[in-house]
């Protein structure tokens, strides 16, 4: 799920990208979070080889971007969704993102020890 995930993500940033060019975020976004939005073009094919690979980091990394995502769309999204409640429940934007976001925290205990046969928590290692 992480690998699909990540990469419908990459995929939707390289076509923003493509069409819009870098500035494609400024008509919504401050230049901090358009420069995030851009670096995902980069970010999410860099989990989606990490865990390919499975790589821990690659769950860690999957975790960071996620929350970073999430937080990062509820914030351009919040004056549409105080207007409208219901720009929740749109199939594409912050819905699947933030449950995807909270799907990749949720199952980044579970993942981190199968990948290492270790019981880890919160990013700590104990054997």
């Amino acid at each position: 799920m992480y690998l699909i995930g990540f990469l419908e993500g990459a995929g939707a940033h390289f076509l923003d990208l493509i069409r819009g060019g870098i500035h494609v975020y400024a008509s919504f976004a401050p230049v901090p979070l358009q420069v995030f939005f851009v670096s995902l073009a980069v970010l999410d094919p860099l989990v989606v080889v990490l865990v390919g690979l499975v790589s821990p980091v690659g769950v860690r990394l999957a975790c960071g971007v996620m929350t970073l995502d999430a937080v990062t769309n509820w914030i351009v999204n919040w004056p549409q969704l105080r207007e409208n409640p219901a720009w929740l429940l749109r199939p594409v934007g912050l819905l699947p993102i933030t449950l995807f976001g909270l799907f990749v925290i949720a199952s980044s205990g579970p993942v981190l020890r199968a990948m290492t046969g270790t019981t880890e928590r919160l990013g700590c290692t104990t054997r």
